[in-house]
């Protein structure tokens, strides 16, 4: 019986020795946009600060707002585009920035942050992390051989169905996302991308649904590896992404020896959507104080660089700009001059009743209706 004894006391003086350091592990729980941030990062980010990152990724905003809205994520640091984060901020489901934890906000670029306060006043509740536009992706040549001398810069392509139809045998994927594809539509028509009018949103829909029939899927993250194989000729996508699949199939052709395909990101003429995705903190995290940890690192100008050179978007720090590769930040399809951001246009939350024209719309849209 003391041998048993002995045996127990033993156990629990183990039990009792390996539980501080278990309760003292740090983690953080990290839940981002597909195919957005160089891994090699959340390494470091660990070996620094000794914080373990969890990390999940997603592709739709619907997707991301359903979770918060349920409560309860188990996420730390999750990454929603404006118009969503100002209806989440709305709802209360994000925790105000302790800005005093997060010195490198000074290199954050005053102009973004300015646009960003559209959708959070005095950006109390997120920071940017990355922006760009909604444009078109495509495989130059197979469009060209289709479309023969049309312009490949205006949004012609993809709101014509005698264009579009022509395109029908190489694969069209439009974006999953009604709070980007209805406001270019009625940029399209020449009305407020913005416009919170019921009537408006229903003729966007008007429009788009003699398309339908020539779109092979709706999608937010595959088209890149369809674009960069060949798969389809066509997307109405994100730039950063265009851009991913573009380099992609450069890579993929040296591996070869064969020809890369040569895929363009095009701004149309009429005009496109500026966004912003951004760090924000829910309510409910269960490790804010990690999460600060990690947001504050990606705002270092170096590691905001090695992103931004990673998945060639835009990033929304200012003093990563003499870190980032002089082919993205000299490239006007990703940092737009004066003349092409004149044509950008950004838009805000849908009211409730709103929303739910735009969610019918674009259902009856998807389903062929």
């Amino acid at each position: 019986m003391s041998r048993l004894l002995t045996t127990i006391a033993a156990g629990l003086l183990t039990a009792l020795a390996i539980a501080p350091a278990a309760a003292q592990e740090k983690v953080v729980n990290v839940y981002n946009w597909s195919d957005y941030i160089d891994e090699s990062v959340l390494e470091e980010f660990t070996k620094e600060t000794g914080i373990k990152v969890r990390y999940d990724v997603f592709d739709s905003n619907e997707v991301l707002e359903t979770k918060l809205l349920g409560g309860k994520t188990g996420y730390d640091v999750v990454v929603p585009t404006g118009s969503f984060l100002q209806r989440q901020i709305q709802a209360g489901v994000f925790l105000k920035l302790d800005k005093a934890k997060l010195p490198n906000l000074q290199y954050q670029w005053p102009l973004i942050s300015e646009r960003l306060a559209v959708y959070d006043p005095g950006n109390e509740y997120a920071v940017n992390y990355m922006w760009g536009t909604t444009g078109i992706g495509m495989n130059v040549d197979k469009v060209k051989e289709r479309l023969g001398d049309t312009p490949l810069n205006s949004w012609d392509i993809i709101f014509k169905p005698e264009l579009l139809a022509k395109l029908k045998d190489c694969g069209v994927y439009i974006l999953d996302g009604p709070e980007e594809v209805i406001p270019t539509a009625l940029r399209y028509l020449g009305k407020d991308p913005n416009s919170k009018d019921p009537k408006d949103i229903e003729e966007a829909g008007k429009l788009l649904a003699p398309i339908r029939k020539y779109v092979k899927k709706f999608d937010s993250s595959g088209y890149i590896n369809a674009l960069a194989g060949g798969d389809i000729c066509i997307a109405l996508g994100w730039s950063g992404d265009v851009f991913q699949a573009k380099a992609r199939a450069e890579e993929a052709a040296e591996k070869t020896g064969k020809k890369p395909i040569n895929i363009e990101y095009v701004i149309p003429k009429e005009g496109a959507l500026m966004w912003f995705d951004n760090f924000a903190i829910p309510k409910d995290a269960p490790h804010p104080e990690e999460a600060l940890a990690f947001i504050n690192y990606m705002m270092k100008p170096e590691v905001a660089a090695k992103n931004a050179n990673f998945i060639s978007y835009a990033s929304g720090n200012l003093g990563a700009q003499q870190f980032i590769d002089k082919a993205i930040i000299d490239n006007p399809a990703i940092y737009p001059d004066k003349e092409t951001q004149a044509k950008l246009f950004t838009v805000t939350t849908y009211p409730q009743k709103v929303q739910r024209v735009v969610t019918r719309t674009w259902n009856d849209f998807k389903r062929g209706k």
